[in-house]
C-alpha cells in the first residue's frame, strides 16, 4: 500500500476523445494501490459535509446567496492533507471531497422546497423527522439512481462532454498533489479571479453584469421591443465558458438567443395587440401572469411565460435522453437481476473488474432500489399522509410520482452538469410540484394536506437530481484521478445522512429564530427566494388556477424539432430556461479557448500544451469564485447581523460602473489568452 504516490499530471488524452484502440489510463492506475479509504479520509469528509451544509443551508435562506462546496472542500482537504506527518494521498482527498461536497447536493435540494412548508403557514403539520426523511432518501436515491449510468457518462463519453466543474475540482486536486509549475499557475489565476470576483460581488467596484438596459440610446429596444441584452461579467462564469468549449457554449446561447431576442420581443407584441385602443380601459392579463403584458419588462416576461418554455424544453429532452440511453439502461438492469438469480459457478470464468471501474455492484443497487420503495412509502403511509382517506393509494401515488420522475430527470441533472456544470433543479422541481398537486387533488387529497404531501414530495426529487447532478461530477473526477466509484458512491450516501441531518436542524432552527413569512413575531422573515416561489406555485394550483401547459407544450416541440435537425436537444434548452446573462459569458470564454488553439497555428502539440494551460487557468478562476463567494457570504451576514460595515461598498451600480464591468470582462479576457499562449512545448 503506498502512501506518497507519484503524481506527474493528467494524461496528455484527459480531455480529448480517445482514438480507435486507445485507453485512458487515470493518474493512479487500477493495479497501483494507494490509500483511500481511511480514518482520516472519513473523518473530515463528514466533518466537511456537517460544517458546509450547515454554513451552506444558513447563508443561502438568511441573505439569498448559495454558494458551491465542491471546490472550497477540494481545496481545504489538500490544505489539511499537507499538515500531517504523512501526507495524504490524492486518492484520499478524492474521498474527503466526495463525503464532504454532498453538503451543496443536500442544500439545494432542501431550501429550494422545505422552507415553502413554512411560508405556507404549513409548519404545524411537518416536523424535523419529516425534513430529515426527505432528504435522506432523496440523496440515496439520486445516488442509486445513477450508478447504472455511470460508465457511461464517465467513461464512454470520454472527452465528448467537457464537465466544467469537475475539470476545475481535478486541476485543483491534482495541482496540489503534484506541486511545481501547475500549482502555481493555479494559484495565481485562483487568486486573479477571486480577488476580480469580490471587487464586483462584495464591493460593487462594478456591475455584476453588462446591460444595454441601462445604454440610454437603445431604450427604444429595451422599452419598445423588450429586446435586452445582458452579460455576466464575473470570472469564475467566464472560466466556465473556457472549460465547456465552443460547441456547447454556442448551441446554449442559441437557446438563449431564441428566447431573448425571439420568444420575448414575440410576447410583448402580443400583449400590445391585446391592449385596447380606448383610453382608460385596463389591458387583459394573459395568464400564468398576473399583471398586463405591456407593464412588465423583458426579465418580467421571461419569468412569467418564457422560463415555461424552456422548462417544457427541459422535460421532452429528458425524455429523448432516457430513450437515447435505454440500452444503457436496461444492459445495466438486466445484467444485476441476472447476478441475482446466477450461480457463483457461472461467475467463475469472469474477468475481475478493474478497480478504477468497480460500481456498488447491481444486485445489491436492486435489492437497495426495492428497500428505498418500500421505505419511501411507509414514509408516506404512517408519517405524511396518515389520517387522511385512502391513506394506501395516496402513498402509493406519491411514491410513483417521487421514483417516476427522478429517474426520467436524472439524465438530465447528469447530462446538464457535463455539458455546462449547471443542473436546472428548480425548474424539475417545479413540475413535480404541479405534476403531483393534479394527481393528489384528482386522487382527493386536497388543501393543507395536500400541500404538505406534493411539498414533501418535491423535496424529495429535488435532492435526487441535485445528488445525481453531483454524484456524476464526483464520479468523473475519481475516473481521471483513479479512485474507486463503489467507494466514491457509498461515501456519498454516508454524506448525505449527515447532510440531511444537519440541514433538517438548520432549517427548524431558522424558522424559529428568523421566521420564512412575516408575522407579528417575525415582521422581516428571511427571503428564500426559491421556496417562496415554490409555495406561490403550488398555492396557485391547489387553488385550482391551473398551469401553464401550452408553454410546456411549446418548449418540448422545441426541443423535439432541435433534436430532429442533430442538435443537441438539452443544451439548447438548458439555454432557453437559464438568464441570457449567464449564457453569454460562457460564449465568451468558449471563444477565448479557441482563440488560444488557434494561436499554435496548426501546431497539436503546442496547441495542446496552452489548451492545458488555459485550462489551469480557467480552473483557478472558478476555485477563486467559490472560495470568495464562501468568504463574501461570511462577511456580509456578519455585516447584516451586526450593523457594521466591514467591507467599502463602492456602489457603482449606475451607467459607469456598467460600462467598467464589460470593459474588465475584456481585461480578464485578455488575460486569459495572454497567459495560455505563454505556454511552449516543453512546458505546462
Amino acid at each position: 500500500m503506498e502512501y506518497h504516490a507519484a503524481v506527474s499530471g493528467l494524461p496528455t488524452n484527459a480531455y480529448t476523445e480517445l482514438k480507435a484502440g486507445e485507453k485512458y489510463v487515470p493518474i493512479i492506475p487500477s493495479e497501483q494501490k494507494t490509500v483511500e479509504l481511511s480514518v482520516r479520509s472519513i473523518f473530515f469528509g463528514i466533518l466537511m459535509a456537517v460544517l458546509f451544509s450547515g454554513a451552506a443551508a444558513f447563508l443561502g435562506l438568511k441573505i439569498a446567496q448559495v454558494f458551491e462546496a465542491a471546490i472550497p472542500i477540494a481545496i481545504l482537504a489538500v490544505g489539511i492533507g499537507s499538515i500531517f506527518r504523512r501526507k495524504s494521498t490524492i486518492l484520499e482527498n478524492v474521498i474527503i471531497q466526495s463525503v464532504g461536497a454532498a453538503s451543496g447536493l443536500v442544500v439545494a435540494g432542501a431550501i429550494f422546497t422545505l422552507p415553502a412548508l413554512f411560508i405556507l403557514g404549513l409548519d404545524h403539520l411537518t416536523n424535523l423527522f419529516q425534513l430529515f426523511m426527505v432528504a435522506t432518501l432523496g440523496g440515496v436515491i439520486g445516488v442509486f439512481f445513477l450508478v447504472p449510468l455511470r460508465r457511461y457518462f464517465v467513461s464512454d463519453q470520454h472527452g465528448k462532454l467537457p464537465f466544467p466543474e469537475a475539470t476545475a475540482t481535478t486541476e485543483v486536486l491534482v495541482a496540489g498533489a503534484k506541486g511545481g509549475s501547475q500549482a502555481k499557475v493555479l494559484a495565481v489565476a485562483a487568486l486573479v479571479g477571486g480577488v476580480y470576483d469580490f471587487l464586483s460581488i462584495a464591493m460593487r467596484a462594478w456591475t455584476e453584469e453588462f446591460t444595454t438596459a441601462m445604454v440610454s440610446s437603445l431604450s427604444f429596444l429595451t422599452d419598445k421591443a423588450k429586446m435586452v441584452f445582458s452579460i455576466n461579467t464575473g470570472a469564475a462564469v467566464m472560466g466556465l465558458g473556457y472549460i465547456v468549449g465552443i460547441r456547447y457554449a454556442t448551441i446554449i446561447a442559441c437557446g438563449s438567443f431564441l428566447s431573448w431576442f425571439v420568444l420575448i420581443p414575440l410576447f410583448n407584441h402580443i400583449g400590445v395587440a391585446l391592449t385596447p385602443d380606448v383610453a382608460g380601459l385596463v389591458p387583459p392579463v394573459l395568464p400564468p401572469a398576473e399583471i398586463p403584458i405591456t407593464a412588465m419588462s423583458a426579465e418580467q416576461i421571461f419569468k412569467n411565460y418564457v422560463r415555461y418554455i424552456g422548462i417544457g424544453g427541459i422535460f421532452a429532452a429528458g425524455i429523448i435522453g432516457i430513450i437515447k440511453s435505454s440500452p444503457i439502461i436496461i444492459q445495466a438492469f438486466t445484467k444485476g437481476f441476472k447476478e441475482i438469480f446466477a450461480s457463483r459457478k457461472a461467475h467463475e470464468g469472469e474477468k475481475t473488474v478493474e478497480r478504477t471501474q468497480r460500481d456498488i455492484p447491481m444486485p445489491i443497487i436492486i435489492i437497495g432500489m426495492l428497500l428505498l420503495v418500500v421505505a419511501t412509502w411507509f414514509f408516506f403511509r404512517y408519517s405524511v399522509v396518515a389520517g387522511q382517506e385512502n391513506p394506501f393509494v395516496l402513498s402509493a401515488i406519491a411514491l410513483a410520482v417521487a421514483f417516476i420522475i427522478s429517474f426520467l430527470f436524472t439524465t438530465v441533472s447528469a447530462r446538464a452538469i457535463a455539458i455546462v456544470g449547471i443542473n436546472p433543479v428548480s425548474g424539475m422541481t417545479l413540475m413535480t410540484l404541479i405534476i403531483s398537486s393534479f394527481i393528489l387533488i384528482a386522487a382527493g387529497l386536497k388543501g393543507e394536506h395536500g400541500m404538505v404531501a406534493a411539498l414533501l414530495i418535491g423535496g424529495v426529487v429535488c435532492t435526487a437530481l441535485a445528488m445525481a447532478g453531483g454524484l456524476i461530477t464526483d464520479l468523473k473526477i475519481g475516473y481521471w484521478i483513479g479512485s474507486t466509484p463503489s467507494r466514491q458512491q457509498w461515501c456519498k450516501i454516508l454524506g448525505t445522512v449527515f447532510s440531511a441531518g444537519t440541514v433538517a436542524l438548520v432549517i427548524m432552527l431558522l424558522n424559529k429564530v428568523y421566521g420564512f413569512a412575516p408575522t407579528p413575531e417575525h415582521p422581516n422573515p428571511l427571503p428564500a427566494p426559491q421556496a417562496n416561489a415554490m409555495a406561490a406555485v403550488i398555492k396557485g394550483v391547489m387553488a385550482a388556477k391551473g398551469a401553464p401547459w401550452m408553454l410546456y407544450a411549446i418548449g418540448a416541440i422545441i426541443a423535439v424539432v432541435v433534436n430532429m435537425m442533430g442538435i443537441a436537444p438539452l443544451a439548447f434548452a438548458l439555454g432557453m430556461y437559464i438568464p441570457l446573462s449567464l449564457n453569454t459569458p460562457i460564449l465568451v470564454g468558449a471563444i477565448v479557448a479557441k482563440l488560444v488553439e488557434l494561436s499554435a497555428r496548426g501546431d497539436s502539440a503546442l496547441a495542446n500544451k496552452r489548451r492545458e494551460r488555459g485550462t489551469l487557468i480557467a480552473s483557478g478562476f472558478i476555485a477563486g469564485g467559490a472560495l470568495m463567494g464562501v468568504i463574501g457570504a461570511v462577511i456580509k451576514y456578519i455585516e447584516s447581523e451586526t450593523g457594521r460595515t466591514i467591507l467599502h461598498d463602492f456602489a457603482n451600480d449606475g451607467a459607469a460602473g456598467n460600462w467598467l464591468s464589460i470593459a474588465m470582462l475584456m481585461v480578464i479576457c485578455i488575460y486569459v489568452f495572454a497567459d495560455a499562449v505563454r505556454a511552449k512545448k516543453d512546458s505546462i
